[in-house]
Order: C-alpha cells, then structure tokens, then sequence
C-alpha cells in the first residue's frame, strides 16, 4: 500500500493506492498555517489514521510547496514560509520512525500524470502548474528528475523569452529578479494584464468565463496570455524535447489554451514540426497526491 500526502497552503490532503494504483482511502485536513511543529504533528497524526483504517503499514510519500537543499539539508523556496530552514524529512521521519520519500508538488503532479494520466507511456513528461504561481515537473522514463540543485523543471523563474520591447523590464517578482515567466504568466499576472489596459479588476477564473462567453475584451486578455504562455512552453520544448506536457494548477481549466497554443508556439520551436503534445490532466487536481504516493522507487 502507498500513501501520498499533499500539504497545501490550506488544507492537507492524504489518499492511498493500492499497487495497481486503485484508490482506497483519501481525507483532507485544514494545514495550520504558519505552525511548524502542528504542521509535523498533522502529518504524523494523519499517517496513524490512515493505517489504522487500512489496517497495515504504507509506504509514504510526501508533496511540499518547496524543496530540500543539497547543501544544509534544509527546506528551501517553500511558500509556505514556515517550513524554510528546516529539517522538515528529518523531522517526519523521527515522528513516523521510517523513511519517508519527498518532493515538490509540480514534480509529484507530473509523475502521477507520468504514471497513470495524460503521459502514460511516454518517456519525457513535463508537468506545469499554473495557479498562483507558476510551477513545474520533470520526468524522464517514469523516474522524477530533480537534479543536481533540487530545481529540475523549475521553469518560472526564467525570463519570459523573446520580449517585446513594451514588456521591457518586466514585472518585479519576489525572487528578486523582473520579468520572470511567474510574473507573466500566473492567475495575479493575468488579473494584472487586465487591470493594466482596462483599469479594472476581474479574477483570472472570471476572465476566462467572461471569455468563454464572448466578451472580446477578456478573449484579448487571454490571446496575450496564450502567445506568452507559447514562447515560454517553446523554450521548454527546445531544451527538453518532451513527448508530452500537461497543464495542471487552476489555469490550465482554460480551454482555449489546448487550441491556440499549439498554433503560436511554431515560430518559436527549432524544428520543422512539433510532435510535443499539449494535454489536460487525467487525474486534475488529484495528481499532486497521486503523485506523492507513487514517489517510492521513483525519485
């Protein structure tokens, strides 16, 4: 049996699969936002609960919003800020008194994808998170690949490429750098590119509706959006060359990016024809759990 948590800003959420990878269990619990030791104390408490339903012991499996650094053995780039600078494996695996396997959440939504979603049976996956921020997973012959850094498919972080020059320097980000693809591309950068050119607020979930219906205002919004989101996933495609790349995060709900990118990212791509293809996730928001769950002999 395997059971995968995915801790999130909000709510913490456990499911376990079978090794055929049927789900048998799965609850969700408010994250103590801000606590360290409640948030190890959840997890702990969350692991016993399970197994005692289950009736045995599990594998575990752990998605954070952040990864492990090679040189302190630390969390680092957590958004959940609570956890950077600590030992946060160690710690869960003194409480549980067993390894535990970890990674980000982008790495555990492109493996679930990977294994038994819109990849399967594909031998480079590349998963992307587009919500808040903007995130990303690599996985090459259905093992993740986090490289030597712990920043594999870390892709939000680079410039948008190819800028025009009204999108010189670009927007700040909190890394400290200006016109990273975050920046462009998250659900608060398109809410931003809306605001900048119509002096009003929507929501990029009300944008794309409002889209969806016709308002030519929000459909230019997210022509920009979906000719920025091409140059940046051709820049992926010219480096990693992936049979496939999946859209997760609350962003890729977006229809019209499945169509039109695919017809953008051309001009941007150094090959005659693009075989990489542009999918929906099969398991949708369940994939970072999923994800967390198949970790075990796969990272």
């Amino acid at each position: 049996m395997r059971i995968g948590i995915d801790l999130g800003g909000t709510k913490t959420e456990l499911i376990a699969l079978d090794e055929q990878g049927a789900e048998q269990l799965r609850f969700r619990r408010p994250t103590p936002a801000g606590n360290y030791g409640a948030t190890v104390s959840l997890i702990a408490d969350m692991v016993q609960n399970a197994e005692a339903e289950l009736g045995m012991t599990a594998s575990i499996g752990l998605g954070t919003p952040g990864a492990i650094s090679r040189k302190t053995g630390l969390m680092k780039n957590c958004n959940s800020t609570c956890l950077n600078d600590r030992p946060f494996r160690k710690d869960i695996e003194q409480v549980l008194q067993r390894d535990v396997r970890l990674s980000n959440d982008a790495n555990c939504f492109a493996l679930s994808e990977s294994v038994d979603g819109a990849g399967t049976g594909s031998a480079v996956v590349f998963g992307v998170i587009l919500g808040t921020g903007v995130g990303g997973g690599l996985v090459v012959n259905g093992q993740v690949l986090e490289g030597v850094n712990h920043i594999a498919g870390e892709w939000g972080h680079n410039p948008l490429p190819v800028l025009a020059r009204s999108e010189l320097p670009g927007p700040e980000c909190y890394c400290g750098r200006s016109g990273c693809i975050e920046t462009w591309l998250s659900g608060p950068a398109m809410q931003a590119e809306y605001q900048r050119h119509y002096g009003k607020k929507l929501t990029a979930s009300d944008i794309a509706s409002a889209a969806q219906a016709g308002d030519v205002v929000c459909l230019q919004t997210l022509e920009i959006y979906c000719e920025r989101l091409a140059r940046a996933l051709a820049m992926v495609i010219n480096i990693i060359d992936p049979d496939v790349i999946v859209l997760g995060g609350g962003l890729g709900n977006i229809e019209m990016l499945y169509s039109r990118i695919p017809l953008l990212w051309h001009r941007y791509i150094f090959s005659d024809e693009v075989r990489t293809r542009l999918l929906r996730p099969v398991h949708g928001d369940s994939s970072g759990v999923r994800g967390a769950a198949w970790l075990w002999g796969r990272v």
